[in-house]
Order: C-alpha cells, then structure tokens, then sequence
C-alpha cells in the first residue's frame, strides 16, 4: 500500500503539493497499515465510533469509484451516449436516466456534476433545451436511485437497528412511483 502511494504521489511528495486525494489515500492506507490487515481496522472502527464506522469508510471508496468513473471515461461515455441518442424532446428524460444510472456509481450530487455538469451545459446549448430545465432532469436522476442504493439511509438504519433490505420493498415503489412522476413532470409540465 506504501509502496502504491509513493509510485501513485512521486512527483506531487517531491514537489510537497498536497491534494485531499492523496491526504485520503494516506490516511486510509496508514489505516491498513497500522491496523494489520482490513478486518482488524474494521473492528477498530466499530469499536472507536460505533454504528456510524460503515458510513465513515464509505466516504473515501465512494471518490475513488468517482475518480475511476471520471478518470476513465466511463461516465462521460455513459452521459454522451444519452445525448447522442437524443432530440430536443427526449434530452431531459435522457439527462434524467443517465443521472439515475451514474449515481449508483457516483453517490454524490456534487460529484456527479462534477463528471456530468459540463455535458448537460454543452448538449442543453446544442439542443437548445432550457439549462433550468436540464439541471433539474440531473438532479432527479440523481435523487431517485437514491431510492435503490439507500446511502441516506444508514444513520436511519443504525438507529432503528434494521437492515437494508428490511426498507428495499419500500424504497423500490419509492423508485417506481418517483420515475413516473419525474418523467412526467419532464416531458408535460416544465
């Protein structure tokens, strides 16, 4: 782990610049290093902050997968093939299923502008589509997969003591029903 964080920061450690990705990185990795192995920092982490230790360590694993996604392309893939296939019409609904398919992988409203922001402004000009509009196409994209990947849920969880898939029944008519009015709402009403 050491030794993938020096070849990964070599020219950032020399330069002494430091980024919020390599201070994660670090952090995490010392983690592991110090803890022996990834079930004993997990432990470490239960016992120390308790029920609040899955969110914690969610939080770095979920950039990384963010960085990945952006850093390969994928995401901006995912986004251009919605726009390629798109008219004025469909763009919003398009905008609205490529935000809900990223944030499975991107849980963050903001990172997933960050990967999708630039491509909504482009194709909303090109289309000649309201950016208004487009924006809130993203952001109910993004807000209704929430339904199927219950993020916002684990505080709720740790305090009720229930497990996910005791809510996922709900959540998944919560998903069905949002599609369908968020779609709606898209393409007859704004």
């Amino acid at each position: 782990m050491l030794l993938a964080f020096v070849v990964q920061y070599k020219d950032m450690l020399l330069n002494l610049r430091l980024t919020p990705n390599m201070l994660n990185f670090l952090m995490l990795g010392l983690a592991f290093i110090l803890h022996g192995n990834f079930h004993q920092f997990l432990k470490a982490l239960k016992i120390s902050i308790g029920d609040v230790s899955g969110i914690l360590i969610q939080f770095p694993l979920y950039f990384g997968i963010m960085g990945m996604m952006k850093d390969s392309g994928l995401a901006i893939n995912i986004a251009e093939f919605f726009v390629s296939i798109s008219s004025t019409e469909t763009l919003p609904v398009f905008t609205f299923m490529s935000a809900g398919l990223l944030n499975i992988f991107v849980p963050s409203g903001g990172g997933q502008w960050a990967i999708q922001g630039s491509i909504i402004i482009e194709s909303s000009s090109q289309l000649n589509v309201p950016l208004p509009k487009m924006i809130m196409a993203m952001a109910y994209g993004d807000q209704i997969t929430n339904m199927l990947q219950p993020f916002w849920a684990l505080p709720l969880l740790a305090i009720t003591k229930l497990k996910a898939y005791q809510i996922l029944p709900f959540t998944l008519w919560m998903f069905l029903i949002g599609d369908l009015i968020f779609i709606f709402g898209l393409v007859f009403i704004y």
